[in-house]
């Protein structure tokens, strides 16, 4: 059984263009896409995917569904096998396990919350209507801000009493559960027992799931209190996710993919007052980073996106880094800055949708040349500072996915930065590089922990195995840096090179393993020390050690000829020279070392079984299960000591 959470996330990140296009040549036609069915032979294309919509459909053949579905029929695979597939291709860490009576308890748990929210919906719309402080206090302020009847009935706007559990109180009368109402976040709960409301005093903008269920609340304060909070937002729950979310997504979801196009504002305001205005294709991050989740979300229904940032906004700098994710992603993203003194909300309350439009049509600006000329203008002459800017140029043009438009930038921007093509060229390449090396390190990490052998017990420890770890330390200090293996970039020409010192320390440090004889852990970690700050390792840096010990081992050390352990001859390894040598003797060095491990460990639950007195019987059953379960370690081990595989 597949935990609901986990289905959902699935859903979210795949995106059935996406997916499809893996299997289906498709072309744009209007909103949606259109290709040739693969179920079935056909001449004229039939099959259409909506990419807003999340769903494809042959008019031919008739088969339909979702992306899980598509993944169903066209790889024969069950449900859980379909949603594990997908799971690997967006790196969604996926967990199958029988449903237990905890689980169906979470489960209902997060429907209750749902209802709870929904309720407490209800209720803020009511007391703003109703009660006489919503009409005066609460409504005023919309009022002020412009708010049509009809735009707070649309996104279901409201209010909670400046009183301390009010609402609180209402929900226990109508039978709702405290737990729950804590859980939302809706309730806060002191140690003392006693409850008040979270968001008391405050007029509330309701948060809506892309599928339109109230999961969340944003509330801003009334009264003018330099020490409160001016917006506050539900706390995480089992519902709410704030990096998953953007508020206005539901409303907005059919007029994005109609405009292709999405506006991305920062508030809760900007996004009702662009509605009111006519302008229904934005969202906002609510004052929060831009996060990958919130950008895959947009990916959904454009590829195009048009920031909208105050007139006279001071943040702009420090947002400009979260941009770059965007661009990671392929989507085109533009810039606009709003009148000096506006923001989106007031631009669009003075303001009619095709005046607002025809703004943005004639100030928007490509974001890599926005970021180019706000850099430059603040660089001005001075040397250091135009480094730097190139710097910050390149990184956001080496997020850029496709090769020709990259080339278009870095044609655009050396002109405007007074600068040769060749260098942007040069520095962008090694950019690139260095960010596949770190994506395809983690991927290896990742796939380290997904072995066919499991991680070794967390019991396993403390195990003296100096020859195995001697000769570990002699490969770090000989070949470190020499590179074991490269391998190719999805479907790119690059490629990347994983040297002998990565792998070592991946495969030591993903079992939680640590050397037992000092100097060799001192060396061990120092090494790691110096590759995370992204410092060239020499074997000089440990001959000319402060620590004379260290520095007399690694003189020794390497001055001895290789030889190979005694224990390799059980293996009737057969290695040579050269880099066909490493790639052979790494990997059996790694693996005798844990099989030794694994074999000390043996013999230490041996000794202690023999020592047991018969009445024992908890402790001897305790122990011959470790043996067993090391046993099973053990002869994976061996069957692997007969292959490397890389």
């Amino acid at each position: 059984m597949i935990d609901q959470h986990t289905v959902d996330k699935i859903i979210a990140a795949a995106d059935i263009v996406d997916v499809v296009k893996e299997y289906v040549t498709l072309r744009k036609r209007g909103v949606n896409y259109l290709g040739l069915c693969p179920f079935h032979n056909e001449k004229t294309p039939s099959f259409t995917v909506s990419q807003s919509k999340g769903i494809f459909k042959c008019f031919g053949c008739g088969k339909g569904g979702n992306v899980v579905n598509f993944i169903m029929e066209h790889e024969r695979l069950n449900y859980v096998e379909a949603l594990k597939f997908l799971a690997k291709k967006y790196h969604i860490e996926f967990e199958e396990k029988e449903i237990t009576p905890e689980e169906v308890e979470k489960r209902n748990e997060r429907e209750s919350l749902m209802v709870i929210n929904s309720y407490a919906q209800r209720y803020f719309s009511d007391m703003l209507h109703k009660h006489s402080d919503g009409k005066t206090i609460a409504m005023a302020y919309f009022r002020e801000r412009g708010f049509k009847d009809h735009i707070i009935e649309k996104f279901q706007l409201g209010y909670c009493l400046d009183q301390r559990d009010a609402f609180t109180q209402n929900a226990l009368r109508d039978g709702y559960k405290l737990d729950y109402l804590v859980k939302t976040g809706l309730t806060i709960k002191r140690e003392d027992g006693t409850t008040f409301d979270r968001f008391s005093g405050r007029v509330m903008f309701p948060i809506h799931s892309i599928s339109g269920r109230v999961i969340g609340f944003g509330g801003r304060i009334l009264k003018a209190d330099k020490k409160t909070a001016k917006y506050l937002n539900s706390p995480e729950s089992e519902i709410y996710h704030k990096s998953e979310v953007l508020y206005g997504i539901y409303h907005a979801k059919k007029a994005i993919t109609q405009e292709n196009k999405c506006y991305l504002v920062e508030g809760y305001t900007d996004v009702i007052s662009l509605h009111q205005t006519g302008i229904e294709n934005v969202v906002a991050s609510s004052g929060t980073s831009l996060t990958q989740d919130q950008i895959k979300l947009i990916k959904r229904f454009t590829p195009n996106v048009t920031i909208l940032y105050d007139g006279d906004a001071a943040g702009i700098k420090a947002s400009l880094r979260g941009i770059d994710m965007i661009l990671e992603e392929g989507l085109n993203v533009k810039v606009v800055l709003m009148p000096d003194g506006e923001d989106p909300d007031s631009f669009a309350r003075t303001h009619s949708a095709s005046e607002v439009l025809d703004y943005i049509r004639q100030n928007e600006t490509d974001f890599i040349k926005f970021k180019t000329r706000l850099l430059l203008d603040e660089a001005k002459n001075d040397p250091i500072k135009r480094a730097a800017l190139i710097t910050d140029i390149v990184r956001s043009i080496g997020a850029i996915p496709d090769q020709v438009v990259r080339a278009v930038y870095i044609k655009e921007c050396a002109k405007l930065m007074d600068i040769g093509e060749e260098v942007l060229y040069a520095e962008v390449g090694k950019q690139r590089r260095n960010r596949m090396e770190q994506l395809l390190q983690r991927e290896r990490t990742e796939n380290l922990r997904e072995r066919e052998t499991p991680k070794l017990p967390s019991y396993v420890s403390g195990i003296i195995c100096e020859e195995q770890e001697k000769e570990i330390v002699k490969f770090l200090l000989n070949h470190g840096n020499q590179v074991l293996f490269t391998q190719q970039v999805d479907d790119t020409e690059e490629t990347i090179s994983i040297t002998v010192a990565q792998f070592i320390i991946d495969e030591i440090l993903n079992d939680d393993l640590e050397f037992q004889n000092l100097t060799y852990r001192k060396i061990f970690e120092e090494y790691v020390r110096f590759l995370e700050n992204h410092q060239e390792v020499d074997s000089r840096l440990f001959i000319n050690h402060t620590d004379p010990e260290i520095s007399q081992l690694v003189v020794d050390l390497l001055s001895e000829k290789y030889t190979l352990s005694r224990i390799w001859e059980k293996h009737k390894a057969e290695v040579t020279e050269g880099n066909d040598f490493l790639q052979n003797a790494i990997p059996k060095a790694i693996l005798v070392y844990k099989s030794k491990v694994l074999k000390m460990a043996i013999k230490n639950l041996k000794d202690k079984l023999s020592s047991l007195r018969s009445d024992q019987v908890e402790e001897t059953n305790q122990i011959l299960k470790r043996i067993k379960e090391l046993n099973d370690f053990m002869n994976q081990m061996s069957k692997d000591l007969d292959r490397v595989v890389l």
